[in-house]
């Protein structure tokens, strides 16, 4: 589950808001390019509370994401 959350973490993060004093993430580049538009597109509120949140924002937005990120989550147990 840690490593999935890392990963979802990782996906949170688009080039216009990463800094280069943040820590590395975890997750395949594949996982990455599957769910970063998910998570900007309806997650952007929420991208700085925490790996948990938006771990729950991207459920609660299931019907509406990518086939590729949610197939992200079901690879990881969600």
């Amino acid at each position: 589950m840690r490593k999935s959350l890392l990963a979802l973490t990782l996906l949170s993060i688009s080039s216009s808001i990463a800094f280069a004093q943040q820590p590395q993430r975890s997750g395949t580049a594949e996982e990455q390019k599957a769910c970063t538009r998910d998570v900007q597109k309806f997650c952007r509120p929420v991208i700085d509370q925490g790996d948990l949140t938006i771990l729950a924002c991207l459920k609660e937005n299931r019907p509406k994401i990518s086939a590729a990120c949610n197939q992200v989550l079901k690879n990881n147990g969600q």
